[in-house]
């Protein structure tokens, strides 16, 4: 945890570092001249104001990258070499800590404990991770005829769009950026118009660690200029994407219109977390269930925001998740004990307090929060929720509500838990709480989900790969197998 007081994050806020501009060909650059505010959800204030970008920019970044993928250096060095690059940018992350965490904050409203601990954390570890990695990949040579030597090689894909969302916007640009950098691409990154500032950031310190002009591009701008234009660009060999599943099937549908390239969908979530009354741990299920709701103020993929309990449980359960809900403390981000920031925009919080009025016009029995709160601040925060009576069909069980909104089903037996788990579009994760390992092994099983935790909730390392199931997309972050999306495998078959 960072020793920064609060009193010292908020005279650091008044004078934070922050970059406004794109980052292509190894320098920063202004753009055409069009820009948009990004405000902080903190306290409504503009933070500064960024470059705009468009066709014109995405064109150059793009033109960058291939011109480094295909003549430049990076594609061939020595895998080790490219690894050193990477750890290089681990340690620069390392050492600038503090005031990134700090730009993270204010552009989304992540509490900066969270920024600090967590965020960084996780992308200091996965280009440290995928550093360590780049060199120890193997080909294969498969056994054929002894007349022949077969080889099989994976090469880098080439000039790679990645499209990352604002709610953990370095760490999921990291976890895209870092192994298609270790497997030889370059990159042009398009973050969320709420997040550019960490972006550019990011683009500077690659630069700052060794990466050559062109091998990691950042363009500021919004989905439907800069993303689409990426999207649709006939030089960008692989897509990268995650965000909402309407804005997936858009980069499917650029992908069909321009030059059939790969596109790799991390998509939203509808996260069952199922309660069995054998869970080892009631108190600690429902903690649990309450943090993973309520961290990052919901914003989350993988979030559980659906609660399948057992009715003989179920009581008890909620109980003690709408005691600790009443007591999490919302408040400032720049506090070190704030456990529960600011939603990132006025406009996200509007759609999440629709969701919560119509969960009561449906019939849902609301327990606790629903309203906004510290609204003499000018940031947009909302008080934790917790709805139980939950029906199935009801909109709070059945679409993506991002924001720390919690919905209570109660079920009577296992299989019923099963079919209320599954019976959402998405599959991206879920949770299961039990002490019978059988039961473990066959409702993990049975789940159409990409991850489960078991006695557990968003547990896991840089060694297991993530990724949904259904409409929360396809493809794996993570692990060894990130390294699929960004390479070909090609046969070489020799005559002897």
């Amino acid at each position: 945890m960072s020793p920064v007081t609060h009193a010292e994050w908020l005279a650091r806020a008044k004078t934070p570092t922050v970059y406004g501009a794109h980052h292509i060909d190894g320098r920063d650059e202004p753009g055409g001249g069009a820009t948009f505010a990004v405000v902080s959800p903190r306290d409504g204030q503009v933070l500064t104001d960024v470059a705009d970008g468009g066709p014109a920019e995405v064109d150059a970044a793009v033109a960058a990258a291939r011109r480094a993928f295909d003549t430049g250096p990076w594609p061939r060095l020595a895998p080790a070499e490219r690894g050193r690059v990477l750890l290089r940018m681990a340690e620069l992350l390392e050492e600038h800590r503090e005031s990134l965490a700090l730009t993270v904050t204010l552009e989304m409203g992540k509490p900066i404990t969270d920024a600090h601990d967590i965020e960084l954390r996780a992308a200091i570890n996965t280009f440290r991770w995928y550093g360590q990695l780049a060199d120890k990949l193997t080909d294969e040579s498969p056994h054929t005829a002894p007349d022949a030597l077969a080889l099989v090689t994976r090469e880098p894909a080439g000039v790679v769009g990645a499209v990352v969302p604002w709610n953990f916007p370095l760490t999921l640009a990291s976890w895209k950026v870092a192994p298609a950098l270790a497997a030889g691409c370059t990159v042009v990154l398009k973050p969320s118009e709420n997040s550019p500032l960490s972006a550019s950031a990011l683009g500077r310190l690659g630069t700052e660690a060794g990466l050559p002009p062109g091998v990691l591009n950042v363009v500021t701008g919004d989905g439907p200029g800069a993303g689409r234009t990426l999207g649709l660009h006939p030089d960008v060999d692989v897509l990268a994407f995650t965000g909402s599943t309407a804005v997936g099937r858009h980069f499917l549908r650029y992908s069909a219109d321009s030059n059939l390239k790969r596109v790799w969908l991390e998509l939203g979530g509808k996260s069952p977390n199922i309660i069995l009354p054998d869970a080892p741990d009631l108190e600690k299920a429902a903690a649990t269930a309450a943090w993973g709701i309520f961290f990052n103020q919901g914003e989350m993929c993988t979030a559980p925001s659906r609660l399948l309990v057992h009715s003989s449980v179920a009581e008890q359960v909620t109980d003690e998740i709408v005691r600790r809900a009443r007591e999490l403390r919302v408040g400032d981000p720049l506090d070190p004990a704030t456990e529960m920031g600011a939603l990132v925009g006025e406009a996200h919080l509007g759609r999440v307090l629709d969701h919560i009025g119509t969960g009561e016009t449906e019939g849902a029995r609301l327990r606790t929060g629903g309203t906004r709160v510290l609204e003499t601040t000018g940031g947009s925060y909302l008080s934790p929720t917790v709805f139980d009576q939950v029906g199935p069909d009801m909109r709070l069980s059945r679409e993506e509500i991002f924001g720390p909104v919690l919905s209570v089903l109660t079920f009577d037996d296992v299989d019923e838990a099963v079919r209320l788990a599954n019976a959402t579009e998405y599959g991206l994760a879920a949770g299961l709480w039990t002490s019978n390992l059988t039961t473990a092994h066959q409702v993990s099983r049975a789940l159409k989900a990409g991850t489960v935790w078991v006695n557990c909730y968003e547990e896991g390392d840089l060694t297991v790969p993530f990724g949904g199931m259904k409409q929360s997309g396809n493809g794996r972050d993570k692990s060894a197998h990130a390294l699929e999306k960004y390479t070909e495998l090609k046969t070489t078959w020799i005559q002897l």
